[in-house]
């Protein structure tokens, strides 16, 4: 695949897809994955179908989008801060990062705003952060970024900042456990109440404290690297969670590895290890035990699972975006280190999500 035809791809789905919301579903929170699944699809070598994949994504009834109503000073805190975490200041937000584009370089805007967002990384269960990311691929790709490319990168940050959600605590990369020892050494709660239930007191459930200080030291690339493995098994583990939210614990790291070499380097390491924070909320949030993932390593190297140049069909052929996504952040990621978790899990993810798909349709 060229870059040209990448490049192109991109730009035309970015012109077909402009007019959608944030967001679409009854409850209006599910993201606008548009842009993120047309730029896969062409990173992925599928250019040619972008168009089409697109004009299909279209068709979701998306929200419009919140209009702005009162200008955010980037260099007052206190024009900003409050408006962290506010969905109706979305178009406030759009406004902002229109303006900061257009006036300074977009590694400059990106890294200033970086910083300010990252304890807000778990913004719509991270995809604030994923859409930036994939954003920030595309413009990358070419030393002349179009308008529709510098939109993109702003709308990304624009969801986040709206999006904004704080964890309790602090994460920081100063214990002496691998990701795989702090994975299995972390207390599971009882699963009783839902989702947000749980989430809204990690301050107090057992062992989290401990968690966010677990992770030892070490080249960062590798940790984000052990990071996307560990919980490609922990995907594998748990077929019993519905299928997509545990994507993210791979596609969130694999995003964060995009766009480390756009950052200076103070960010990186704060980068990693709200990755980590991040990933302690979502074991603590969906498992309740450990399951099998002691084992999924062991599992998955005992399994026959296909290459990736057909994994990648598959995935094309299937056309929902979670699958596409966590395909390519799969694919990318067993490049850099070759684990046997990384194609098992995509299979399971295909077949799951079309099961889940089908449930969904018969509904």
């Amino acid at each position: 695949m060229g870059e040209t035809r990448y490049f192109e791809a991109v730009n035309d789905a970015l012109d077909r897809l402009h007019d959608l919301g944030f967001e679409f579903g009854e409850v209006g929170d599910l993201a606008n994955h548009g842009p993120m699944g047309s730029e896969t699809l062409a990173i992925l070598g599928y250019p040619d179908q972008v168009a089409r994949w697109a004009d299909g994504y279209h068709r979701k009834p998306h929200h419009e989008r919140p209009a702005p109503r009162f200008a955010i000073d980037a260099h007052d805190e206190e024009s900003w801060r409050p408006a962290l975490g506010r969905f109706d200041r979305a178009g406030d937000w759009e406004q902002l990062f229109d303006r900061e584009l257009a006036e300074a370089p977009w590694r400059e805007v990106l890294a200033r705003w970086w910083s300010r967002l990252l304890p807000g990384l778990m913004a719509s269960f991270t995809h604030g952060m994923i859409r930036t990311a994939h954003a920030v691929r595309s413009i990358s790709s070419t030393p002349s970024p179009t308008p529709l490319q510098l939109d993109e990168l702003a709308r990304g940050l624009s969801y986040w900042a709206a999006r904004y959600r704080a964890l309790p605590g602090e994460a920081r990369l100063r214990g002496r456990l691998s990701v795989a020892d702090a994975v299995a050494t972390l207390p599971r709660p009882d699963l009783e109440e839902g989702l947000e239930g749980r989430l809204a007191r990690l301050d107090g459930l057992p062992g989290w404290d401990d968690a966010l200080d677990a992770l030892a030291p070490a080249t960062l690339q590798r940790i984000l690297g052990d990071m996307t493995a560990e919980f490609a098994g922990v995907y594998l583990a748990h077929p019993e969670v519905f299928p997509v939210p545990l994507v993210h614990g791979v596609t969130a790291p694999a995003a964060v590895r995009m766009v480390l070499p756009h950052l200076p380097g103070d960010l990186h390491e704060r980068s990693v290890a709200a990755v980590w924070h991040v990933h302690t909320a979502m074991l603590l949030g969906f498992t309740g035990d450990r399951r099998g993932e002691a084992e999924a390593l062991a599992r998955a190297a005992g399994t026959e699972s296909p290459g990736f140049t057909e994994l990648v069909g598959r995935a094309v052929e299937n056309g929902d975006e979670h699958v596409m996504k966590f395909t390519e952040a799969c694919q990318r990621e067993y490049g850099l280190r070759p684990d046997p978790r990384f194609p098992a899990a995509v299979m399971a993810a295909q077949e799951r999500i079309a099961g889940a798909q089908e449930t969904i349709q018969h509904l």
